[in-house]
C-alpha cells in the first residue's frame, strides 16, 4: 500500500478505537501536518495521513503495545520499551505495517518518532512530530510561542520543540530516549 490510502476506512477505524477526544485530536493533527506540508514543500496528502493515524494505537491495551512495539523492525530503545506512553508510537508504526500493509517507509518513521524525534528525521516525520506538539487541540502553557515557531521555519520549530521536550521530561523525572538526545543535537548543531 506505497501512497495510497483509503482514507475512509483509516477515519472509521480511528473513530472506532479511539475516544471521541483522541479522534478529535488526530484530525487535529492531521489537518495541521497538510498545512505544514504545504508551507514546507512535503506532500500535503502524504503528511495528511501521517498525522491522521500517528495515534492508532494510543488506546489499545498496554499489552498489545508492548508486544507490537517488540515485534518492530524499526529501532527500539530499552528505555522506550520501559515506558508506557512512549510505547503506542512504535506500536501504531507496526501496526499500520502489519494490519494495514502500510510499507511506506516516511510513513511508518513519522508515525515511529511522532513521540520521541531522532536524528536524521525526515521532513515528514518533523511535520508530524510538530503537529503532534502544536495542534489545534493543545491548551498546554506557550503553545502560542510553539506554534509560531513552527509556522516561522521547521529548523526552529525542530530545535524549539526538542528543547521543551527534553526540559519537561527532565523536570518531570522522566527518563530520555538517547533518539532525542540526538535530534535535539542535531538541531542544535544546525542552528549554530
Amino acid at each position: 500500500m506505497t501512497n495510497t490510502y483509503d482514507l475512509d476506512m483509516f477515519m472509521s477505524y480511528i473513530k472506532e478505537a479511539l475516544s471521541k477526544k483522541r479522534y478529535v485530536h488526530s484530525r487535529n493533527v492531521a489537518d495541521l501536518s497538510r498545512e505544514l506540508a504545504e508551507l514546507y514543500g512535503e506532500d500535503a496528502e502524504k503528511a495528511y495521513f501521517a498525522g491522521l493515524v500517528h495515534d492508532i494505537a494510543k488506546e489499545l491495551p498496554r499489552g498489545e503495545q508492548h508486544a507490537l512495539a517488540a515485534r518492530s523492525k524499526l529501532a527500539v530503545s530499552p528505555i522506550e520499551l520501559s515506558s508506557p506512553p512512549l510505547l503506542h508510537a512504535i506500536a501504531g508504526a507496526q501496526l499500520l505495517y502489519e494490519r494495514f500493509g502500510v510499507d511506506d517507509k516516511a510513513v511508518l518513521e513519522a508515525v515511529r518518532y511522532h513521540t520521541v524525534g531522532a536524528g536524521g528525521m525526515s521532513k515528514l516525520a518533523q511535520i508530524v512530530y510538530l503537529a503532534d506538539l502544536t495542534s489545534a487541540d493543545r491548551t498546554y502553557k506557550d503553545v502560542k510561542k510553539y506554534r509560531k515557531f513552527v509556522h516561522t521555519s521547521l529548523e526552529k520549530g525542530m530545535l524549539e520543540a526538542l528543547r521543551f521536550a527534553l526540559s519537561d521530561a527532565a523536570a518531570k523525572g522522566n527518563t530520555i530516549p538517547l533518539s532525542t538526545v540526538e535530534a535535539y543535537n542535531e538541531f542544535a548543531a544546525k542552528a549554530r
